[in-house]
């Protein structure tokens, strides 16, 4: 199983909290596909800072035009 969060259209301060909500509701196995409208390498890093089961080595991200970038973060 794979959730889905648009972040798009979320305000700033308030997307970090919604990612690791949704996170922290997936299953050992499953992944978190998030779009954004940037890069999200600082919550990569949070992430393999902060989330023990985060599975940094399978992360993904991927640029699919202007403002969208579509990233996988899947949970050990």
């Amino acid at each position: 199983m794979s959730d889905r969060l648009d972040l798009r259209d979320i305000p700033a301060p308030k997307r970090h909290p919604k990612v690791h909500d949704a996170f922290g509701n997936l299953e050992s196995g499953e992944a978190l596909t998030l779009v954004n409208d940037h890069d999200p390498k600082p919550l990569f890093y949070e992430m393999q800072a902060e989330i023990s089961d985060f599975d940094a080595e399978g992360y993904e991200v991927e640029e699919r035009g202007e403002n969208e970038f579509v990233a996988t973060l899947p949970k050990k």
